[in-house]
């Protein structure tokens, strides 16, 4: 849907998870969500317009049927419904899932400590140091939960909860850390 490979929704589950992939279509814009269903569901056109009717915050029950069901078709009934739980487990309940993209860091390194806006940067959530410093300095950074005052301030074994740390940007992008 995108004008770059960054922006590029892959069908592959190599270039883009099951999980990501769920997201993408549950952050659909509202005004697109029935256009969408149309045309990459085959739900009942009944049911499209149900759907379509609803307005506030019940658009959202829309966005998650239109995410589980293109996912369904893509990647299999059970890639939909680990994707559908683990938003749950992560929005609903602030909880931690396994199904969350993870990125590895040596265990010697994360012990010596680890910038935050460096951290940010290895998980994937910022492209460059200076993007990560900025997602910091306006509040979208957080270290399992809890916001980061300072782009420098140093992430270590300190920060791991459950043997993982939770990095998220803004208030959709999560990366699990896990020393190795």
């Amino acid at each position: 849907m995108g004008k770059t490979v960054s922006g590029a929704v892959w069908l592959n589950a190599d270039m883009l998870s099951p999980w990501e992939f769920w997201q993408y279509w549950r952050n659909t814009e509202d005004a697109d969500v029935g256009r969408f269903l149309k045309l990459y569901t085959e739900l009942p056109l009944d049911e499209i317009a149900r759907l379509e009717a609803l307005q506030g915050a019940e658009i959202n029950e829309a966005k998650k049927v239109l995410a589980n069901e293109v996912t369904r078709l893509c990647h299999g009934g059970e890639a939909a419904a680990e994707a559908a739980e683990t938003a749950r487990k992560t929005f609903e309940e602030g909880a931690l899932s396994d199904n969350l993209p993870t990125v590895t860091i040596p265990a010697a390194e994360l012990a010596a400590g680890i910038a935050a806006f460096a951290l940010f940067v290895r998980a994937g959530l910022a492209a460059s140091n200076g993007e990560a410093r900025r997602l910091i300095q306006g509040g979208g950074g957080k270290v399992n939960d809890v916001a980061v005052k300072d782009p420098a301030e140093t992430i270590g074994n300190a920060a791991l909860a459950d043997g993982v740390i939770k990095l998220t940007a803004g208030k959709k992008r999560h990366v699990l850390v896990k020393p190795e």
